[in-house]
Order: structure tokens, then C-alpha cells, then sequence
């Protein structure tokens, strides 16, 4: 049953919607709350499918009430009620994330109808949201460990807004595993993720590979050509070791975060850009900025949220989940029965130094049941960690 909360702090407005709302369809659940305050504590403990707020109350005005239910429950669509000296303001309401605006006293049809298509949008912000956890499953972090619980907890709340992210960590922990799940969980995932390994790209090319060139901008560059931040637009781009980029490349994404444009080389023309930037390092960027290595204003402009994944030695209790994951995964690729490890195996495997991380274990695993091996001794484990 939907259920539809009305913040409003005339009593007989209220009233009057409660008693349209409830005739117009006997399984609509109507509540009620007398100003901005109550109705943000009622949003707080309870799930509503559309929230229907005025724009002129004490306390806590509805522009106030929008903002927080846009940070609180984004998913839940927002009509406003306007009186006749508010259009402006409702009209700006729209731009805040606001799904609609009706004004007073409120047209019987147009109520209904906006009721009625901000309930369905609903449904289908819900379906969708479903299917891309679904989806994110190809992506999610195994683990139960505490840092590996705060990593998901993160993601869960960042992936649903535009915040920039740096994640660091060790190589081979799934840094890049964390940056797809954020973009398959946000309402980005439509989009495009375009990945820039910025390490794997010579110095004098990472500009033209992020911003594109124009013919005859170097001497190879026989056509103009889009960049990588162009192709990402509507999506995400990946800044995958970003501590590798060059200075001069990073004053440009600088300039593309400030100002949403990017230039293509050889060319002045401001070209514009709506992209959510995610990097990753595995260097200490405090410390390349002490030796004047990376930019400190850019390291504030990507590191909005920080997200650390861990190494494997810190994990080890993650160790048999990732054990059975992989054992799974594998089994799957190659159409074969699933291997099971002993007890002792798991323990062995636990007790190893993974200087590889999770991309050293995953070798393991996948070695051992190719070739039908066993652990019975750590010797077991080193030899086929060093293959």
C-alpha cells in the first residue's frame, strides 16, 4: 500500500488532502505532520513513496525539508505546495531534486494526477534500485571483516550521490572492484565507466588520453580526437594510480574539476562536462605532496571521501570466504565440479604473508584446482604462491 505523508502546517489544508488522498484510493496510506521538524522525524523512522510538503512553514521551511530528505532517502519523490507569493521558490524547488510543485488551494485534477505519476516514478526508482544491487552482485566485495564492512557501508552511502572518491590501498587489494561497485550502485550506472590506468600511459600522451587533441596538435595527430573525460560524460571516469599523473596533466583535472570543462589539446575551446571523477593510488599522496610530486588542491578535490581498502595480512579472517568465492567462481568458468578445501588448507593459507593480496590468493586458488593439487604443509602454500 502506498503510503504518503503530508507536511503542512495549516490544519485545514491537511485536512482537505487527507480526505482527497484517501477518497481518490482506499489503499493509500495518508500521515500527516504539522511542520518541517516532525515530518523530517516521521521520514526518518519510516519508508514513504511520496512526501507532499508546503513551502512556507515555521521551524524548518520546506526548501529545508527537500535538502534534507534529498541527503536522508534521495529515492523518495518530493511534491511541494506553494502558496500564490511562492512560484519562484517552488519553481527553484525543481532544481533542488523537488518532482513536482502544485499550488494552493490545489486543483482536484492536477493533485491527483502529479499523486498519481510521482507514485509510479517510485515504483520504478525502487525496481531499478533493485536491479542494480542485482547487478552490483558482479561487483561486490567479499569479506565479513570489520574494514571490509565499512568499505560496503560507504559505498552503500556515497554510490547515491556525486561525491568525488580516492580510494587507496595496497595493489591487489580490489581497488578497482570498489570503484566499479560504486558506479553500477549509482544512479550513474546507465552511463559509461571509462578507466584510466594513469601509470600504463607515457607522461607526454596523458593529457591528449584524458582531453583529447585536435589534428595537428603534435606531430601523430593526424585527426581530432575525443579524450577519455568526453567519453565518460553521464558516467564515471576511473583514475586508476593517479599518483603517477603528471603535474601538468594534473593542473588540467584540476581546472576540469572546478569548473565542469575540459580543453582538448591544441585547442582553447571550453568543452563541458558532466562526469563523476573516482580515483585510486597505492602511493601515500600526503607524502608526494611533501616532495612536490602531486598537487595538495587536487588531492582536497578528489579526496572528498576516502576510502581505504586493506591489505589481505589485515583481513585474514576474509581468507575462507574468498577461498570458497573463488573455488566457486572458478569451477564456473571452466564447467567443472567445485573443489573443496580442508580445514587445515584454510588455515595454512591463512596463516601465509599475501604480499600479492587478494590478486596473489585468487592465483593460488586457481592453480591448486587446475592442477589438482592439495596444501598439506605451508611449504605447499609457498610453492604455489611463487609460481
Amino acid at each position: 500500500m502506498p503510503k504518503i505523508l503530508i507536511i503542512e502546517d495549516e490544519a485545514a489544508i491537511r485536512r482537505v488532502l487527507v480526505k482527497i488522498l484517501s477518497e481518490e484510493n482506499d489503499t493509500y496510506e495518508v500521515f500527516e505532520a504539522e511542520d518541517g521538524l516532525v515530518g523530517i522525524e516521521k521520514i526518518k523512522k519510516d519508508d514513504f513513496d511520496l512526501v507532499l510538503c508546503d513551502i512556507k512553514m515555521p521551524k524548518m521551511d520546506g526548501v529545508e525539508v527537500l535538502e534534507a530528505v534529498k541527503k536522508l532517502k534521495p529515492e523518495t519523490p518530493m511534491v511541494m505546495i506553494s502558496g500564490h507569493g511562492d512560484l519562484d521558490t517552488a519553481v527553484n524547488t525543481m532544481r533542488l531534486g523537488a518532482f513536482d510543485y502544485i499550488s494552493k488551494p490545489p486543483d482536484l485534477n492536477r493533485l491527483l494526477n502529479t499523486v498519481r505519476i510521482a507514485l509510479d516514478r517510485k515504483e520504478l526508482v525502487v525496481e531499478n534500485t533493485r536491479l542494480k544491487k542485482k547487478v552490483s552482485k558482479n561487483y561486490e566485495m567479499i569479506g565479513e571483516s570489520k574494514a571490509i564492512l565499512h568499505i560496503k557501508e560507504m559505498i552503500e552511502k556515497v554510490s547515491a550521490t556525486d561525491a568525488r572518491v580516492l580510494i587507496t590501498g595496497p595493489n591487489g587489494t580490489g581497488k578497482e572492484l570498489v570503484a566499479h561497485w560504486l558506479h553500477q550502485k549509482s544512479y550513474r550506472s546507465k552511463g559509461p565507466l571509462i578507466e584510466v590506468n594513469c601509470a600504463a600511459i607515457p607522461s607526454e600522451l596523458i593529457e591528449s588520453e584524458l582531453f583529447g587533441h585536435v589534428k595537428g596538435a603534435f606531430t601523430s595527430a593526424v585527426k581530432d580526437r575525443a579524450g577519455k573525460f568526453e567519453a565518460a560524460n553521464g558516467g564515471t571516469i576511473f583514475l586508476d594510480e593517479i599518483g603517477d599523473m603528471s603535474l601538468s596533466a594534473q593542473a588540467k583535472v584540476l581546472r576540469a574539476l572546478q569548473e565542469n570543462k575540459i580543453q582538448r589539446v591544441g585547442n582553447d575551446k571550453d568543452i563541458k562536462v558532466d562526469v563523476r571523477v573516482v580515483a585510486a593510488t597505492n602511493k601515500d599522496l600526503k607524502k608526494e605532496i611533501a616532495d612536490g610530486k602531486f598537487r595538495e588542491d587536487l588531492y582536497h578535490r578528489l579526496a572528498v571521501i576516502l576510502i581505504q581498502v586493506p591489505a589481505l595480512n589485515d583481513r585474514r579472517e576474509d581468507i575462507p570466504l574468498l577461498v570458497d568465492f573463488f573455488a566457486n567462481k572458478i569451477a564456473t568458468e571452466q564447467g567443472s565440479t567445485k573443489k573443496e578445501f580442508s580445514d587445515k588448507a584454510i588455515k595454512l593459507l591463512q596463516e601465509y604473508d599475501w604480499t600479492g593480496n587478494i590478486r596473489e590468493l585468487r592465483n593460488v586458488v586457481e592453480r591448486l584446482i587446475i592442477l589438482g593439487e592439495k596444501i598439506v604443509s605451508e611449504n605447499d602454500v609457498k610453492l604455489f604462491a611463487s609460481k
